[in-house]
């Protein structure tokens, strides 16, 4: 197997055996290992686990999780539509259940719904639905695939040859079926030899930009400096950071964007230095029906990735209270901008959003 992360993909539907197939990002950077998942509570578990982790990679897993269990459930039902349509309901449920905060999940499963829901009205038939959940899994992560890159070209438009880059977490390829969000512009920038120098955050505590982003532009051949989270302030003030990218895992209506543990941090920094704050949102993490980021559900992690997790023995006393939530949320005023496929968002963002959405709608 090649130690080019790049050279293998994120999530992918095995037709032959009717699995899902995912990178094992727990294992990371030290081994590459592909895993194949059959069952919900695998699914379930890779997605909680953090083996597969990223907002739109999430996303592309539970449609074809859901696909392959509901191939699963027409063995169990046949045509028996009623009960084929409950199992397809409680799997969804099931699936959507595992990771609270990021929307990409339900939306991706919501989408496989709508399609079940139409098919099964028109053909009247299970085989036939199938088939239509199939189609719509495998265009849901093509549709991810070219969100990214607009995202990325949209990106590279707001910065010049030679910026230095800080992102945070890991919004990368990774994280999605292709490019990533936050690292598209830096991708691209590649291709078209903008040599950008990048500052990636570890992120703590399950270190994603050390493990991950920092693992996949090496191996991309970008140039890329790995620093602890409380080092974004000195790169800041040595004038090494011309703009920050992130990703996001729910933006609110008002403009307020959810993202990994840090990201307010690093968002509060680049205020102080007058850095621009750009978040990398695919339309489909956009949830106009949360009005603020107050509404947004942050997921509490366990207390063991903080105190045990990475160390060969506990860094912390038995029994402290630990404080593990796996977002914080950045207020809309410290955005400067919101990138999507469909244009660049900035504030008032209750306008700006709800017109990238119209734009989107109407194509």
């Amino acid at each position: 197997m090649s130690k080019n992360i790049l050279e293998h993909n994120t999530v992918e539907l095995d037709e032959k055996d009717n699995s899902l197939v995912i990178i094992d990002q727990t294992l990371l950077p030290g081994r590459i290992e592909l895993i194949k998942l059959k069952t919900a509570e695998e699914i379930w578990d890779a997605i909680y686990l953090l083996k597969v982790r990223g907002a739109p990679a999430i996303g592309v897993a539970a449609a074809y999780g859901l696909y392959i269990l509901s191939l699963q459930a027409f063995d169990r039902t046949g045509e028996d539509i009623d009960a084929f349509r409950s199992e397809f309901i409680k799997q969804k449920d099931y699936l959507n259940s595992s990771r609270p905060t990021a929307v990409n999940l339900s939306w991706a499963l919501n989408m496989m719904d709508k399609v079940c829901t139409a098919s099964l009205a028109e053909t009247k038939s299970v085989e036939k639905t199938l088939k239509a959940l199939r189609d719509e899994s495998v265009r849901i992560q093509q549709e991810d695939i070219d969100t990214c890159k607009k995202i990325g070209e949209y990106g590279l438009s707001l910065i010049k040859k030679g910026d230095g880059i800080l992102t945070h977490c890991n919004a990368g390829q990774l994280a999605t079926s292709k490019y990533g969000t936050a690292t598209a512009p830096i991708y691209l920038g590649l291709e078209k030899g903008y040599d950008l120098k990048v500052f990636a955050d570890e992120t703590r505590p399950l270190l994603q930009g050390a493990r991950l982003t920092s693992f996949e532009l090496q191996s991309a051949g970008v140039d890329v400096t790995l620093i602890c989270d409380n080092m974004a302030y000195s790169v800041m003030k040595k004038g090494l950071v011309n703009a920050v990218f992130v990703g996001c895992d729910r933006v609110a209506a008002n403009g307020d964007v959810a993202n990994k543990i840090g990201t307010g941090g690093v968002a509060t920094l680049a205020r102080r230095f007058g850095i621009p704050f750009y978040v990398c949102a695919p339309t489909s993490t956009i949830d106009l029906n949360t009005k603020c980021g107050d509404d947004i559900k942050i997921e509490q992690r366990p207390d063991t990735e903080v105190t045990e997790m990475w160390y060969k023995e506990r860094m912390a006393p038995e029994g402290v209270k630990v404080f593990n939530p796996a977002f914080d949320v950045t207020d809309a005023e410290y955005v400067t901008a919101i990138i999507t496929e469909y244009g660049i968002a900035r504030a008032p963002y209750e306008t700006s959003l709800s017109e990238i959405i119209k734009k989107k709608n109407e194509q």
